[in-house]
């Protein structure tokens, strides 16, 4: 049996692969933050919520590599769904927070009904992307080698 620490590990190939699926997330995520342009409105406000919801599944799996796709994407879905509902709230420490760069991209600001298609469908796409991960490195059999 090989250390998990070694590349030939399937846990390693799948933390790998999830460190750099984040890498190459968060960037194009900001970006859908802050590009300027046509589309902008959309892209900004509605359409970021996709990499939202997949940056955090792919958090929560790595943090726990062995939670299921589907209960990491469930988790991930209600957690924002909450935070989204959060928004309603405007309490003095919450408003402290959200006037921070991280407070506004990790809590929101406004609450809007329309964002919960595109959590929908970046949990779904959040979903699709670990199973993919555990299937190319073989993960499906993790679950076995790392109890």
């Amino acid at each position: 049996m090989t250390s998990p620490f070694s590349p030939q590990h399937r846990v390693f190939q799948y933390r790998l692969g999830l460190f750099i699926s984040i890498a190459i997330l968060v960037p194009f995520g900001l970006f859908t933050k802050f590009y300027r342009g046509p589309g902008q409105s959309w892209l900004n406000d509605s359409f970021g919520g996709i990499p939202y919801e997949i940056f955090w599944i792919l958090l929560v799996v790595v943090i726990w590599p062995k939670v299921s796709a589907k209960s990491a994407a469930i988790g991930v879905l209600i957690a924002t769904c909450l935070l989204e509902f959060l928004q309603l709230w405007h309490p003095q420490f919450l408003q402290a927070i959200r006037a921070t760069l991280p407070g506004r991209l990790v809590l929101g600001t406004t609450f809007v009904w329309s964002d919960f298609p595109y959590y929908f469908i970046g949990c779904f796409l959040g979903w699709l992307w670990v199973k993919a991960l555990q299937h190319y490195t073989g993960k499906h059999k993790i679950n076995s080698s790392i109890q």
